[in-house]
């Protein structure tokens, strides 16, 4: 622990300058046991070692407790008073979801046994040294409740007008082999502008019938008012949003397409094709938006004849778009919320590698998209409530049949 008599901003230089592996955790440590002194001092009413009338308690030193971060495992000192207790519940509270569904993972992997060794690494990649299997049980309990209740909540905000929808292939063990099955997630932008994760499934291929089961899930819990759904060019998957989202049209995920249409470029020319096509999704109308894919394509086809017919042919998913009003398009397609999620969720299934069950999958990818829609929740809106409500107001017009002649 940092003396009190050392200056906060010498001894922070001094270690900076030290480096190493063990900074960044004697700086946590050293602010976490500097806020806590300082609430035992408040606690106290006078600081520590001086005389005050207005003290009320007095320390009576320390007790060890760790803590298991992303940075490893910090060695506490929690300041003891001789009356009553101290007891930092900000920071020694259960750890935060996505931190307990990782612990308990690992351990189910260990109980599904695989090696000793390999759940020896992973969770010295997590940084923790080590593990309780009480506390492994009661947290895979807390979480296994936490994130049945958020698969299954009602989708009550609704309209959501546009909903994302991808999948990534996850390794786990069944019946003594490993296979691949396929995590499902579907992403929207409610009546409010927030973004909103609207489900998880596990599923065991990526097919119709997987996709057509998820797809009714969401609208059985609520899911309605779809205008457009941006996914990739999936078969099976399309065929799902035609038969369960009946009225929604289909935009073709533009992540998705440029990786695909990159691999037709060579490398030395990826970055400027790839500005060329960004192009087209940079107009402000409609009729400037097909302008310019024509200009593209034929740019395209003098050296990049494969390129160029690739996006020829997926003209109508790409623009699925232009219809919708001017003022949606950047703030629809400038930041897709399903990618952001993927990375999220790959960054913490690279840790595991293979899942011992799809019980597991569901336990930490639950856990990191529950943490994921409570960040949007409190986060700024996607989209603005008065364009949600132009384009309210203009499917009414264009519903509303057209007025008959007076008579006369």
């Amino acid at each position: 622990m940092v003396e009190t008599s050392v200056e906060a901003r010498n001894w922070l230089i001094n270690r900076l300058q030290e480096g190493g592996q063990d900074v960044l955790r004697g700086l946590a440590e050293a602010m976490i046991h500097a806020l806590m002194n300082a609430e035992a001092d408040a606690t106290c009413g006078a600081r520590y070692g001086e005389r005050s009338p207005e003290r009320v308690n007095q320390r009576n030193g320390y007790r060890e407790r760790p803590l298991d971060t992303r940075l490893g495992t910090l060695e506490l000192q929690v300041p003891k008073l001789r009356e009553g207790s101290y007891f930092p519940g900000w920071i020694l509270e259960p750890r935060r979801r996505i931190e307990k569904a990782l612990v308990a993972v690992v351990a189910e992997c260990y109980v599904a046994g695989v090696s000793t060794r390999k759940v020896e690494q992973v969770v010295q990649t997590l940084g923790i040294e080590g593990i309780s299997k009480s506390q492994v049980s009661e947290m895979a309990r807390s979480l296994d409740a936490q994130v049945d209740a958020f698969r299954n909540r009602p989708l009550d905000r609704g309209p959501y007008r546009y909903v994302w929808l991808d999948a990534l292939v996850v390794r786990c063990r069944e019946l003594g082999r490993i296979v691949n099955v396929a995590v499902v997630v579907g992403t929207g932008i409610n009546k409010e502008g927030t973004k909103e994760v609207l489900g998880v499934d596990v599923i065991t291929s990526e097919d119709g019938a997987g996709w057509a089961a998820f797809l009714r899930t969401l609208v059985g819990r609520g899911l309605s008012g779809v205008e457009l759904v941006i996914s990739d060019a999936h078969v099976g998957l399309k065929q799902a949003i035609a038969a369960v989202l009946p009225g929604a049209s289909w935009q073709r995920c533009r992540t998705h397409f440029m990786r695909n249409l990159l691999a037709k470029v060579p490398k030395r020319a990826q970055q400027p094709v790839a500005a060329l096509v960004r192009s087209i999704f940079a107009q402000t109308t409609a009729v400037e938006v097909h302008e310019q894919h024509r200009v593209v394509v034929e740019k395209l086809h003098g050296q990049f004849r494969e390129a160029a017919i690739l996006l020829e042919e997926a003209g109508p998913e790409l623009m699925a778009f232009a219809p919708f009003p001017e003022k949606h398009w950047r703030q629809v397609w400038s930041n897709n919320p399903q990618e952001r999620v993927n990375r999220e969720i790959r960054r913490r299934t690279d840790v595991v590698g293979i899942f011992p069950n799809r019980e597991a999958i569901l336990r930490l990818v639950g856990a990191v998209l529950n943490e994921q829609h409570d960040e949007w929740a409190v986060g700024r809106r996607h989209m603005s409530l008065e364009s949600l409500a132009e384009r309210g107001t203009r499917r009414e017009t264009a519903s509303k049949p057209p007025a008959l002649p007076e008579a006369a």
